[in-house]
């Protein structure tokens, strides 16, 4: 009986994802996580590619953590070629919360370049976490080559992901302090900055690069 009362209480949570509300889609999204079940990894998958509200596909992504990896990862896996955006930006938080290296393949240079700011966020982000030994300064490279790209929120964290990985971006962000773009040399800069001083706050680090990139400097002087 406790079982068959389970079961219907879980398939009721399953149609109550996509309910009007979203209170009522985060209460369902919490049961399927509480019951983890295979049956639910598919549709947990499906929302988050259209789940409108961040706290309710936060809860999605709790809810698909619950569940084996290998379950999870071959759905989330194939979202990143999803031409809808939400979904590979959604699939790729899932998998840094998930955390298991077998994704990394998956995470191209496709992703890091994404043309969606959002989902190549969250490429930068799940790349830093999946990366595995030896690979940083490859990864180091092709995050560089994003430098000078989109404004403030993106800027700061391409900068956050290119801090994370250490010693490894040193030779990169070097290069790019003498790129042509004075957008690409400013972000360099300023990353330096962090990486050095981590307590340096990012606007402070960007408008001294901004002085430094004017003046006609590198910022390698001396």
């Amino acid at each position: 009986m406790t079982t068959t009362r389970q079961d219907t209480d879980a398939l009721r949570a399953l149609q109550e994802l996509a309910d009007a509300s979203s209170s009522v889609r985060l209460r369902a999204a919490m049961t399927v996580g509480t019951t983890p079940d295979p049956r639910f990894v598919d549709k947990l998958i499906e929302r988050c590619a259209i789940e409108p509200e961040f706290f309710v596909r936060d809860m999605l992504t709790w809810a698909l953590t619950r569940h084996p990896v290998s379950l999870t990862l071959p759905g989330l896996v194939r979202e990143l070629r999803s031409e809808r955006a939400q979904a590979r930006s959604q699939a790729l938080h899932t998998l840094s919360k998930i955390g298991d290296r077998q994704a990394w393949p998956a995470i191209t240079g496709a992703l890091l370049s994404d043309a969606d700011d959002e989902v190549a966020r969250s490429a930068w982000r799940t790349a830093v976490v999946l990366v595995p030994e030896g690979e940083e300064p490859a990864l180091a490279t092709a995050l560089a080559g994003q430098l000078g790209r989109g404004g403030r929120e993106t800027q700061l964290s391409l900068s956050r992901a290119l801090v994370a990985l250490g010693e490894a971006v040193v030779p990169a962000l070097h290069a790019a302090t003498t790129a042509p773009d004075p957008r690409v040399r400013t972000h360099a800069l300023a990353t330096q900055r962090l990486l050095r001083e981590p307590d340096t706050g990012f606007e402070y680090a960007i408008e001294e690069a901004k002085r430094v990139v004017a003046l006609g400097g590198s910022g390698q002087e001396g």
